[in-house]
């Protein structure tokens, strides 16, 4: 079970400022303005947030009924989404804990930071491998490693082991005690309890139960969809960075979530560190190496790394964002054989096209989007919109649709 020494009622002057939860549902709408749990809290916002701010002080607050679905793209997942209420109390935490937890967070940690995604881990992994082989003139190798269904093995006993004296000690702030009281809320909630199953159980047939929280053991599991989740992994894997960085002195490291990437000029040294790694994982934080997804080649044989190929002088798109874009076009194309599609259906198209080709421009895949746009897109689509940016955008005509 996970201790709590921070229940009973707060004093005065410890409570949470009203304006901060304003910030924090401010922060919260602009990705969820439109969900029914979203409209139905704007309905009376003002009121609701009142409320919430009310329950916070007076820790009487709990969290709400998730929502549980799987998700076939990019990878079949699971998620939990909270409720919007919910939502608010996350986005108040980070709010708060975010700017201590990036003092502390190693350079390369790429996942749910500020300029720091996707795209800067691929071109930090990219200079890596320039640097380490003097720009492509000497040997060297790259080691990749992936943590054995993270989100559902992370424990939270030891997580708020680590993040409660985290919080004592560096965030020094008169609300600290309902920080805490809201992170032990959190961790110690369990959303399988008490949710509510959106489409079929059997979506979730072929799903791994290492993948999901309905087989988590006890005290393990974070649920993937939540602000806290995110951010809270990242902290409970950054004592695995500084043990590479610095107790192991590894200078070309990169972590993206639970996949991380080593290169250096010795494949034996490499090799050497996965036991080694893994011992630290299972030891310190009860985490499994996936035994099937090691990774050691030169890095001329280029390295899958966050939905590309890194190779020398070139990055590539992986295979799944190239057969996830022809789903889509697919998807779109039958949507208008059956007719023209309406104004929404064309906004969807837009939005899907454009979201693929945003991030496909950054890598070597011209002759890719040319190939794609030319040869798979319906002809019909072509009288509402056109190519331009050099194949990097989709943009559309005068012409309109009458509904």
């Amino acid at each position: 079970m996970i201790k709590n020494n921070v229940t009973g009622t707060p004093k005065d002057n410890t409570r949470i400022e009203l304006a901060d939860l304003f910030e924090a549902y401010a922060d919260c709408r602009i990705n969820k303005r439109n969900t029914m749990n979203a409209l139905a809290f704007e309905l009376d916002y003002e009121k609701n947030l009142v409320a919430l701010w009310e329950e916070i002080n007076a820790k009487t607050y709990t969290p709400g009924r998730s929502i549980a679905f799987i998700v076939d793209k990019p990878v079949k997942r699971e998620i939990f989404a909270a409720d919007f209420k919910d939502r608010v109390a996350h986005h108040l935490i980070i709010n708060k804990l975010n700017p201590l937890f990036e003092k502390i967070f190693i350079y390369d940690s790429y996942a749910c930071r500020k300029n720091k995604g996707t795209h800067f881990g691929i071109q930090r992994v990219t200079r890596f491998i320039r640097q380490c082989t003097s720009n492509y003139t000497q040997d060297a190798y790259v080691l990749k490693l992936d943590i054995q269904g993270f989100f559902m093995a992370i424990n939270r006993r030891i997580l708020w082991e680590k993040l409660r004296p985290f919080i004592e000690q560096k965030y020094q702030h008169q609300d600290q005690e309902l920080i805490l009281f809201l992170c032990h809320k959190i961790l110690t909630n369990n959303p399988t309890k008490n949710c509510f199953i959106k489409g079929s159980r059997r979506s979730w047939d072929d799903l791994p139960p290492n993948k999901s929280l309905f087989y988590s053991a006890t005290d393990c599991g974070l649920p993937i969809g939540n602000l806290t989740s995110q951010i809270f992994a990242n902290f409970y894997l950054n004592a695995f960075d500084y043990f590479v960085k610095h107790d192991l002195g590894i200078r070309y490291y990169g972590r993206f979530v639970d996949d991380f990437i080593v290169v250096h000029e010795n494949h034996d040294h490499l090799k050497s560190l996965i036991p080694i790694l893994g011992d630290f994982l299972k030891t310190k934080l009860k985490l499994s190496l996936h035994p099937r997804k090691t990774y050691l080649q030169h890095y001329s044989k280029g390295v899958n790394f966050l939905g590309v190929i890194i190779k020398p002088n070139r990055i590539y798109t992986g295979k799944r964002t190239k057969g996830n874009f022809y789903d889509a076009i697919t998807k779109h194309n039958l949507i208008a054989s059956k007719g023209k599609p309406s104004k929404e259906d064309q906004a969807a198209f837009l939005c899907s096209m454009n979201s693929y080709l945003g991030i496909m421009k950054h890598y070597d895949t011209y002759k890719l989007r040319r190939k794609m746009l030319k040869k798979h897109i319906s002809i019909w689509w072509w009288n509402l919109f056109y190519i331009s940016a050099g194949y990097s955008k989709l943009s559309q005509t005068q012409k309109t649709v009458r509904q």
